[in-house]
């Protein structure tokens, strides 16, 4: 047991590749010092260029899975990656906040992979409305963010409603203005982040790992600005890493 490093959770998908899911936030948590558990919602067949299948892990798994670790360390912050549907994603939030009201939660918005494969949609905004109250902070692209929405307005004007019930970082990676220019919008204030490099090459589940490194620097009780803006760097280095679509872990 880590006597010194405070207790990080990701549930989210397994991807062999490595890139993204359960894999890509244990290699994220460790750079930074955290000690990281993992729950799968769900295997994966996949490379950095394709998806194949998709197989869900059975809800009832997941909670238990869930309340086993709870049952024995305190968890100071989770990220929740890919699920099915939202009425499996409320599952999850409510019976961490039922076991731990003050563990944080960052909810990775992937609707879509990079491989261009549908995992969720949102139907029911009531459902979507309760999941945001319950959480910390969503992470969604100018692309996941329009389908948050049954509105026809733009991104920035959906970030501005979201933010009466949870924290969103709009990511920039899909900025059609600003490329690579983050906005951060937090109660009744919004931070602009920039980034420190101009030159990127695209890395296979970049949106995981920065979600991940935002929720370990939560855990260790940077505050949300803070936690994001030196996520932001970490990404940085990491998308600059190699030239190829699987980044590395040790910059």
């Amino acid at each position: 047991m880590s006597t010194n490093r405070p207790f990080v959770l990701t549930i989210a998908g397994f991807d062999p590749s490595g890139g993204a899911g359960i894999l890509a936030d244990a290699k994220t948590f460790e750079q930074h010092q955290v000690y990281g558990f993992a729950v799968n919602t769900g295997n994966t067949i996949q490379t950095e260029n394709e998806f194949f299948e998709m197989q869900w892990t059975d809800l009832d798994f997941v909670l238990n899975s869930i309340k086993k670790l709870f049952d024995n360390y305190t968890i100071k912050a989770i990220k929740i990656g890919i699920v099915p549907s939202l009425d499996y994603l409320k599952e999850i939030v409510f019976a961490i906040k039922r076991l731990s009201p003050k563990t944080k939660i960052v909810w990775d918005t992937v609707l879509k992979s990079s491989t261009e494969f549908r995992f969720t949609t949102i139907e029911n905004q009531a459902i979507l409305i309760e999941i945001l109250k319950e959480v910390d902070l969503i992470t969604p692209n100018y692309k996941e963010i329009l389908q948050l929405s049954t509105e026809q307005i733009t991104a920035e004007a959906i970030a501005e409603i979201l933010m009466r019930y949870c924290a969103v970082l709009l990511k920039g990676g899909h900025n059609p203005d600003q490329i690579g220019v983050d906005y951060l919008y937090m109660e009744n204030e919004i931070f602009r982040l920039l980034p420190k490099q101009t030159f990127r090459c695209e890395k296979h589940g970049s949106g995981c790992v920065l979600s991940s490194a935002i929720t370990a620097n939560i855990a260790l009780e940077q505050d949300m600005k803070t936690a994001c803006t030196n996520a932001k760097n970490y990404i940085e280095n990491y998308l600059q890493s190699n030239q190829t679509k699987l980044g590395y872990h040790y910059v």
